[in-house]
């Protein structure tokens, strides 16, 4: 059911972390100062991690290799799943949505996505893999999102709190045991609910423990972190992973007037600080940088904005991803045609920019990205786009 850890080939980046909120955001080294303490050799600590981590079991009760005292303590330290599936949906395409409940009862979705199930040009992060169809796992890094870009549904709402590290891993380590039979989990973008780098310092603790040769072990290729924009953390965070975390730039704009009434963080951080940004960024050899540009029927899809974005991006090390927008309920805003998004896609490459065409999949299940929307939560009023 693809429950394997991946070979220990991972590299496990250590940049400072916070100090960990629960028991599954602990790190190796964390459990055995811990178990230390209690009076449990070292050993132990390889143990309780590779328990969590390696075979997805956040239950002392089912570590049979542990002794029934250890299980206890670990009870009463309070290690438990940090998330329940409330719901579960497959799409026609192999698509599958989960619904997500934490403890204090707000849920968030994550998407299992398989390569080859609705024809993607280039699926973000994927390799082919040794045998079996590879999976995709979106995960999400917040309840809601401040940024209110007016395109997307899961900040509608606004941002209802930040998730732990221990919640952001434990979509993994659920979504790895849903993978159909004979698929892997292989890659995972963190492009679902919220902006990751609004939320950095669990993002680096749960990138750091996906990473780890003992639990997960997704090497960095195999890790997409897509952000609206904040500059400094982008700085951060190629600072402190070595630029070796896969990076996605949601841009969608070619112009500043635009960007800032379709995304409000470019206000803060225009197009001129992003683009240095993404010139900084310690890309390692033969990578890219990708550019997410969402097409807007009537807004930005014209090929002079092609042009416009091709002279923007213009020496840089990036690939662009078309995105036709989602249908998002009450949002009057829509996807142009497909001759449009064709002709735009044609007149990026022939600017020699890669360019690639992400094609909607779990429409029928409302999974696909930008419709991750919080059900019943009151949703803010958008403010219509200006005509330029």
């Amino acid at each position: 059911m693809g429950c394997a850890p991946h070979p220990a080939r991972a590299v496990s980046p250590r940049p400072e972390l916070p100090e960990p909120k629960g028991p599954v955001e602990r790190l190796p080294e964390e459990w055995e100062a811990l178990l230390s303490s209690w009076g449990e050799p070292k050993f132990r600590a390889k143990q309780v991690f590779g328990w969590i981590h390696g075979k997805g079991v956040c239950d002392p009760e089912q570590m049979t290799n542990l002794p029934k005292r250890l299980r206890a303590k670990l009870v009463e330290d309070g290690l438990a799943p940090p998330l329940e599936v409330a719901s579960e949906h497959l799409s026609e395409d192999g698509t599958r949505k989960l619904l997500l409940r934490m403890h204090d009862g707000r849920t968030v979705e994550s998407v299992l996505i398989p390569q080859g199930s609705s024809g993607a040009e280039d699926p973000i992060g994927g390799e082919e893999p040794e045998d079996g169809r590879p999976v995709t796992q979106c995960i999400s890094s917040q309840v809601g999102c401040a940024m209110a870009c007016v395109f997307c549904a899961s900040g509608m709402a606004g941002l209802k709190r930040n998730m732990t590290a221990g919640e952001i891993i434990a979509q993994l380590l659920l979504g790895r045991d849903r993978v159909a039979e004979g698929d892997r989990l292989r890659n995972v973008v963190l492009m679902g609910m919220g902006e990751p780098l609004h939320n950095y310092g669990a993002v680096a603790r749960a990138l750091t423990l996906m990473f780890h040769a003992d639990g997960l072990g997704f090497g960095t290729r195999r890790v997409t972190l897509s952000t609206s924009g904040l500059v400094p953390e982008i700085d951060k965070l190629g600072e402190d992973f070595g630029g070796k975390i896969q990076l996605a730039i949601s841009l969608h704009v070619p112009d500043d007037e635009r960007r800032s009434a379709l995304m409000p963080i470019n206000r803060k951080y225009p197009l001129g600080a992003l683009m240095e940004a993404v010139r900084r960024y310690p890309l390692p050899p033969r990578r890219r940088i990708t550019i997410e540009y969402t097409l807007v029927r009537g807004y930005n899809d014209e090929l002079e904005d092609a042009g416009r974005l091709a002279k923007l991006l213009e020496g840089l090390r990036v690939k662009v991803n078309l995105i036709p927008m989602n249908p998002v309920p009450d949002n009057p805003l829509g996807p142009p045609s497909w001759e449009v998004v064709e002709a735009f896609h044609d007149r990026l490459w022939d600017a020699g920019v890669p360019t690639f065409i992400r094609r909607r999949k779990g429409d029928d299940i409302a999974a696909a990205c930008g419709q991750l929307a919080l059900a019943g939560e009151k949703k803010k009023v958008r403010v219509p786009l200006p005509t330029v």
